[in-house]
């Protein structure tokens, strides 16, 4: 029998209790936040007005109609709609321009103004006020949020889930820790509204979370301010772990014993999958998901689109590594598949839960959450390392059996400390001869037209990779990952003067390629993770003088 999630929790009023007994004050804990509601998303509210739109193609972007704000209701809209495209000479795109109106903070197409003279860091610094946003109010479908925050760029014009993390390894490096604590309490305010961390504050993403770096963040401004942020921070993180281990009591009369993102394993264990809560084209790349289930004979549209939609939700849209065939997205089943980094991730969550504890000095708390994380490890021990590939690799539940898809995923373990010596030296040695380019590493071993695979490196992953090898002491190598990284960071600003979402990493002087959408400047992590890399060797530089 596996253990009852709901049986091991304290509900956020203990919690309260235990933090008054310690005296520990904190209005983001005892605050009173009341669920808002909140407006739908633009394609259910404007019907058949934003599919036209989209299918007509108005915009180049999808994104760019879902995040215009209407200057009526659209309830308002929609009914002039219907009327006037009764008219033979009813013009879609005059229509669409009378009624609604890009916001003031967009800044999608405003290019930076970029001073040659200033060495990259200079640039990255002065690039944190062109991206930074401020939104107290619902316009359109973006979500208020209370404090200031810093977004990707480009089209990207909210405050993203993980991004957010990598970003504020950048801030942190400028001292901007009132940015970074603001963005962290803004997480703190949707998970209290909405009950989750969605992909960002926009209300098409209100089905969807991203990788849970939440917990990644909390630590990053404890380190700053003291374990005490820990505490502070506690419920927030149970409430985060809520969200992805909802439905633990309804698996058994599941389906492959799956409930949203929660799976329960042959051998009773727990795990995770990437999810989505709706069964239609993502309101922002509408055309693109119906184009491909048009073509996809063979499958149902709206399982089709779940697997698209939790895809999103996963980071990586899209990679080989969620397709049954590495060369066709219309074989993508991302639901089916239990991630070797979304597990990772959740047992640093359940780690860091643990640290609040012990802070607290809670032992049975402590030693409760701490056995959950124990059994997460050793259900990535037994279902996602693959030994004839010697790499850790994601594993599809409904085939009982390893994907084979080598990526940058694999290294998870390494960040989150689960994998054993052994199992460390096999993976240090494929990332070096297989994964290790020029430029840096490629994301997965399949080169294909999406972003997340060759020849396409990310900063993110490549945090997570040096970071991981580190861990285990082989700094030999993450230095020299490190090293091609930044350099073709600094090649590209060198001759451009922009630092951009990814790169080429095979060949060293071009710039990432494939995906859904053109290639975004800004860029939120690039930025963030070349700051922080580059700190390094100031820090080591001043240490030594």
């Amino acid at each position: 029998m596996y253990l009852s999630i709901a049986g091991l929790i304290l509900d956020i009023t203990m919690i309260e209790k235990i933090i008054n007994k310690d005296k520990i004050k904190t209005s983001l804990v005892l605050a009173a936040v009341r669920l808002a509601h909140s407006a739908k998303s633009p394609d259910e509210s404007l019907g058949d007005l934003f599919s036209e739109v989209q299918k007509e193609r108005i915009y180049s972007d999808g994104k760019t109609f879902a995040d215009l704000v209407p200057r009526l209701s659209n309830r308002q809209i929609k009914q002039e709609y219907l009327l006037a495209k009764q008219d033979p000479h009813f013009d879609l795109r005059e229509f669409v321009s009378r009624h609604f109106y890009k916001l003031d903070t967009d800044k999608s197409d405003v290019t930076f103004a970029t001073n040659p003279d200033m060495d990259v860091s200079e640039h990255i610094s002065a690039l944190w006020t062109h991206l930074e946003r401020r939104n107290r109010l619902d316009r359109g479908s973006l979500i208020s949020l209370p404090y200031m925050y810093v977004v990707p760029g480009g089209r990207f014009n909210e405050q993203f889930y993980w991004d957010s993390y990598f970003i504020m390894l950048g801030l942190a490096v400028d001292g901007k820790w009132d940015i970074i604590e603001g963005m962290i309490k803004n997480c703190v305010y949707m998970l209290n509204r909405f009950g989750f961390i969605p992909t960002a504050n926009r209300t098409y993403f209100l089905s969807r979370s991203q990788p849970p770096f939440f917990s990644h963040m909390v630590r990053l401004l404890a380190d700053h301010q003291g374990s005490s942020v820990l505490v502070e921070y506690l419920p927030h993180l149970i409430k985060e772990y809520n969200f992805w281990m909802k439905g633990s009591w309804k698996l058994s009369k599941q389906e492959h014993r799956a409930f949203a993102r929660l799976v329960q394993m042959n051998d009773g264990s727990l795990m995770n999958r990437y999810y989505d809560n709706k069964m239609a084209p993502r309101t922002e790349s509408l055309t693109e998901d119906t184009l491909t289930a048009e073509s996809a004979d063979s499958r149902d549209a709206e399982r089709l689109f779940l697997h698209l939609r939790a895809g999103a939700e996963s980071g990586w849209d899209f990679s080989s590594r969620w397709f049954e065939n590495p060369h066709d997205i219309k074989t993508i089943h991302t639901a089916d598949i239990i991630p070797i980094d979304l597990n990772s991730l959740l047992y640093q969550l359940e780690m860091t839960i643990t640290d609040a504890y012990r802070v607290m000095k809670q032992p049975l708390l402590v030693r409760k959450f701490k056995k959950l994380a124990d059994k997460r490890a050793a259900a990535i021990q037994k279902y996602c390392w693959d030994e004839t590939a010697g790499f850790f690799v994601d594993y599809n539940f409904h085939h009982h059996l390893a994907t084979g898809s080598l990526s940058l995923a694999g290294v998870y373990p390494l960040y989150a400390n689960i994998a054993n010596p052994e199992q460390t030296a096999s993976v240090a040695v494929i990332i070096e001869h297989d994964f290790l380019q020029e430029g840096g590493l490629i994301t997965t071993l399949t080169t294909s037209l999406q972003q997340w695979d060759a020849p396409n490196g990310w900063a993110p992953l490549h945090w997570v990779v040096i970071q991981g090898l580190r861990n285990y002491g082989y700094s030999e190598l993450a230095d020299r990952i490190k090293q091609a990284w930044t350099n073709t960071n600094l090649k590209v600003y060198d001759s451009q003067h922009r630092l951009v979402e990814k790169y080429n990493v095979v060949q060293t002087s071009s710039l990432g390629t494939g995906g859904e959408y053109p290639l975004q400047d800004g860029f939120g992590w690039t930025n963030g993770v070349l700051a922080a890399l580059l700190d390094e060797d100031n820090t080591l530089t001043c240490e030594l003088n």
